[in-house]
């Protein structure tokens, strides 16, 4: 089985994604979705979390340019970044949101040397905006070189794609929305239309609840 169904899989059994077309979620943000990842639950399950995490280094290690430092987003990456770091034998740093409004008054946890090559983890990517924010931080605070973002899943949005164009970085998640949405169906979590409603939702997010 590809890993990124077998991600799918372990997402989907363990309750780190669930599709609820009918009874929409409501995001941070007000978006209404018929699905909501929470990948911190995949922590608690030891055999999905050491395949997830050896998935990544993977991944790392198949980029076109060697890794010096990994970084995680605060707070959902930082422990997926931390254990690929350790996996890789790498130094670790991670990007806070926003600077602390003491000490330092810095972003990047660490010690974050100039002129590294730097690959970020994510735990999911949306529309991006978390994710090239923390490539901005380590590009100017950090001096480093970022071109890539590792994560464990993406929702595919159009938005998520054309900022990654914008910033000159391209994003590597380990399984999809199509992906997970193939499994969910083969193994009948959900049905046709219910995917196809999801499908409507990636393609048209901010509007899929007014159609």
């Amino acid at each position: 089985m590809p890993y990124g169904e077998r991600i799918a899989q372990f997402l989907l059994s363990i309750g780190a994604v669930k599709l609820r077309p009918r009874e929409p979620f409501t995001w941070a943000s007000g978006i209404k979705s018929p699905i909501y990842c929470d990948n911190r639950m995949i922590y608690s399950h030891p055999d999905a979390r050491d395949y997830i995490v050896q998935s990544l280094a993977s991944r790392v290690k198949g980029l076109h340019v060697p890794a010096d430092v990994i970084a995680g987003t605060a707070t959902a990456a930082i422990g997926w970044a931390a254990l690929v770091a350790d996996r890789m034998k790498l130094p670790f740093v991670y990007v806070r949101a926003k600077a602390k409004d003491h000490g330092a008054k810095k972003r990047i946890e660490g010690d974050m040397k100039p002129g590294k090559h730097i690959v970020v983890i994510e735990d999911l990517i949306s529309t991006g905006g978390s994710s090239l924010s923390t490539v901005e931080a380590l590009r100017n605070e950090g001096q480093g070189t970022v071109s890539d973002i590792v994560s464990i899943f993406s929702y595919e949005f159009l938005a998520a794609r054309e900022n990654a164009l914008c910033e000159n970085v391209s994003f590597h998640p380990l399984t999809t929305i199509s992906t997970l949405l193939h499994v969910a169906m083969g193994d009948g979590r959900i049905t046709d239309e219910e995917s196809r409603m999801v499908h409507e939702f990636v393609t048209e997010p901010e509007s899929w609840m007014k159609k």
